[in-house]
């Protein structure tokens, strides 16, 4: 057997199974799971576990059968959008817990080094624009939010409460291995960036806030949605899990009435597919 003959036969059953397995992937679908307030589980088209703000066992929308964190089984990345209890969350326990690494804003990984509540071995420090691959076939990019963020910490000895730098809120786009891409606005208020956001990114989905008080309201998402990301499928999420996000799908419905963009109301343990 010559040397180029060995070599084929090498490389023809890599070359067959690279054939049978990109297209099975580029055709599964993804699924969204919403657990209250702005907190997701995406199963991606390769199987891959993304978590976003999981604020779960402490979460009043959150289902009760849901509120065990041994119950996401694998997770390979958490996500989260800035500091505030309801998105930090559970971050610590549940990347204790898997294992998994935790993408964040730098000066957020920083500070949650610090305070011990992710090791700096699990987290993935890294800033706006610059976008990263943390998984294979996954591509994330930290997009501007116009919001607040910082780390209120209990002693674990004291119980006494402190104040850290939560560095500065943030935005996701999230690129599957199918090239679908989801925009998970965070907490915000309405910029004008988002339109660079909407015709650079063009995000497939876009998650967006709509309770008021400390995010966009309905009027504003709809605005958002329809004139700046121009988005044709809006879930709305960040309301009604407390008495100041008074926001309602109805109203954003009702904003978005004769427009084409499609809104899809979840409840929390949905699960969408796409």
């Amino acid at each position: 057997m010559s040397f180029l003959t060995r070599i084929w036969r090498t490389l023809i059953p890599v070359i067959l199974l690279s054939f049978a397995v990109t297209p099975a992937v580029a055709n599964e679908p993804g699924t969204l799971q919403w657990y209250g307030q702005a907190a997701f589980k995406i199963t991606t088209p390769g199987g891959k576990i993304i978590v976003i703000d999981p604020f779960i066992t402490k979460n009043p929308k959150t289902p009760a059968e849901l509120k065990d964190l041994g119950k996401l089984g694998k997770v390979d990345l958490i996500l989260v959008t800035h500091g505030h209890g309801d998105h930090l969350g559970d971050t610590g326990e549940l990347a204790k817990l898997t294992g998994a690494k935790v993408g964040v804003n730098a000066d957020m990984g920083s500070t949650m080094d610090a305070l011990g509540i992710v090791p700096k071995k699990q987290l993935i420090r890294f800033n706006k624009s610059g976008p990263i691959n943390p998984l294979p076939g996954i591509t994330v990019t930290m997009v501007h939010a116009e919001h607040s963020s910082s780390i209120v910490h209990s002693d674990p000895v004291t119980k006494a409460k402190s104040v850290h730098n939560g560095g500065e809120p943030a935005g996701y786009i999230i690129q599957l291995e199918n090239g679908f891409k989801l925009y998970h606005a965070g907490d915000t208020g309405i910029f004008s960036d988002m339109q660079l956001i909407g015709s650079y990114y063009q995000p497939d989905l876009a998650l967006l806030p709509i309770g008021g008080h400390f995010t966009m309201d309905p009027a504003h998402a709809a605005f958002a949605a329809r004139d700046l990301l121009k988005s044709g499928h809006v879930v709305p999420i960040h309301y009604g899990t407390f008495p100041p996000l008074k926001g309602t799908p109805e109203e954003l419905q009702q904003a978005l009435k004769g427009s084409s963009v499609k809104v899809t109301v979840m409840q929390p343990g949905d699960t969408l597919k796409f």
